[in-house]
This record gives C-alpha cells, structure tokens and sequence, in this order.
C-alpha cells in the first residue's frame, strides 16, 4: 500500500511538473476552440508598425545591429513558457517583447538565463533588456532603470483541499517555499512575517528557497513544504491546467510592493528613452489587451509605462 502511495504521488507530482512546463500537457482545442497554448503559437506582433517616437530615440548602434538581446527564463507560465513544440516561447512576456521589437523596428535574439541572474547580466551588459514579470523594488531600481507594463500580485498556493486550514494570516511556524532571487523572497515573504508573525511574538515564517516555481510545487505536493508564494498568475495557470493538484489562498498578498511589473535595462542605459516610448505605444492597443485575454490576465492591465 505504501509503494502504492508513492507511485501515485510521484505521478500526480510528474504530472504537475509537465503542466507547469508546458510541454504537450495543457489540454488541446480544435479547430473552433484553440486552447491558449495554441492561440500563443501566433505572433501577435504580425503586422504592427514601428512606433516613429520610439525609432527617433533609438540609438543607431541598436540600429545598426538589428537586434535586441532580451533574457528569458522560460520556467513560469502564462507569463512566459516553451510551446508544445519545445522551442517558441509563448505567454504574455514574449507577446510584449515582440510588440517591442516590431515598435522599434529591430528584430529579438533571447538568451535563456535563470531570473536571479537578469539583473547582473544587464548591469554586465550581457542582454540589452528583459521582459519578466519583474516587479520593482529599490535595491533593482539601484542598477536598473524599469518601465511599467503590467500589475501583477503574489499568493500562497497550499496543498489540494487545504487540509491544515491554512490561510494568510496563520502561516506562522509553516515551510513556505520561494523562488530564489524572486520578490517573493527577497520582499514578499518578510514583509508577511513582520506583519502576522513576528511583530506579534509567534513563530517565524520558514523560508524554504528553491530555484523554480515547478520544483516548489512538487515539494508542496510531497508535502515537504507548508505552502507556496509565488506570482499569482503563475499559481491560477497551474490550477487550472492541473485541477486538484493545489488550492490557491485567496485574496492576494497585499505585503512587500505594489505589484507592478516592469521592463528592465541597465541603469541610465541609451536604451531605456526608446524603450519607455515603445511600451507606451503598446500600451491600450488591441494586441496588448489579446494578450492579456488569451492569458487571462486582463485584471493586470495598465496603462501608463512610467520610468522608475
């Protein structure tokens, strides 16, 4: 019974990981009814215009070369993911960086990089910008410039039918897993403790750090950890794409940041002028908000790409 068990956990825990990862497991449309999967597949940036305020400040070495290198950390769906076929990256965050590119008229070279790593890679000048769900804070905005393109918001994920009754408020002494170098970890969880926990004398909150989102629900599915903070967008895909496989708190954290997420280039870069007017040119488009809709992210939109 016990070698029964397991088998069945680590199943349900495969079959977790494969839909978080976006390979083949997301369910299929047809032709009438395309999943979301199968709608991301399309460019969404298919005949848009280059933005002239956005050409005008582009410098010409971006000119020049043609191309923008953006990191990707394609771990983290809808707002970015591999396609069935393993290779197009889809969600959100690909859309808007494609919308970029056709606003500056350049064309997008990604380079695969875990996120903790983004921000020392722009400030080294390894990638020319990214488009990750990356929310702002003072210590990225100490060597970033970042331009709002969309309000996200965090929340526990706890295991299926939530049978330790847990909430917000009552995760005192509990395992929580963050994604290293998220917002999460770094503001998130802290903000959480200081606020239910330790300024009222219980028990910390354990912060268990591990490096992806898709690991950290195979933990909470084994019950190694407690619960799990994590982007919410992030956390309703999942659900829906694996029902049963974890409940999702609700409502949102209000702790740690006001949720914004926003495009980031290194500090006081040539390029930030032009990319700031190409978001703003996305920004209340019809292609932004099908984004959104394909996505189910409509709640995020926004419509100012304020700098810093």
């Amino acid at each position: 019974m016990k070698t029964a068990r397991k088998a069945a956990a680590a199943a349900a825990a495969l079959a977790l990981l494969l839909t978080l990862n976006a390979c083949g497991t997301a369910a299929s449309g047809d032709s009438a009814n395309p999943s979301p999967t199968e709608i991301g597949l399309r460019d969404i940036s298919e005949g848009v215009q280059p933005d002239a305020k956005a050409v005008s400040l582009l410098p010409q070495k971006y000119k020049d070369r043609g191309e923008l290198t953006v990191a990707a950390d394609p771990n983290s769906p809808p707002t970015i993911f591999r396609a069935q076929d393993g290779d197009t990256l889809i969600g959100l965050n690909p859309d808007i960086t494609r919308l970029i590119a056709k606003k500056l008229g350049v064309k997008i070279k990604y380079v695969e990089a875990k996120f903790d790593t983004m921000i020392p890679g722009l400030d080294g000048g390894r990638y020319d910008f990214t488009v990750s769900t990356m929310a702002k804070t003072d210590e990225r905005l100490k060597v970033v410039d970042m331009i709002d393109y969309f309000k996200a918001g965090t929340s526990i994920g706890v295991n299926a039918g939530n049978p330790q009754n847990l909430s917000n408020e009552t995760l005192c002494g509990k395992n929580v897993a963050v994604i290293q170098g998220s917002t999460g970890q770094l503001k998130r969880l802290p903000a959480l403790n200081e606020k239910t926990c330790t300024s009222q004398g219980k028990p910390a909150i354990n912060a268990v750090t591990l490096p992806s989102v898709q690991e950290a629900l195979v933990q909470l599915h084994a019950k190694r950890v407690d619960g799990v903070l994590y982007d919410t967008t992030a956390l309703a895909w999942a659900q829906t794409q694996q029902p049963g496989s974890f409940k999702m708190l609700t409502p949102a954290l209000n702790v740690g940041g006001t949720g914004i997420c926003a495009v980031a280039v290194k500090k006081g870069s040539d390029l930030t002028p032009a990319l700031q007017a190409a978001v703003q040119s996305i920004l209340g488009t019809p292609e932004y908000k099908e984004s959104l809709k394909t996505w189910g992210l409509e709640f995020g939109a926004i419509a100012d790409a304020k700098l810093n």
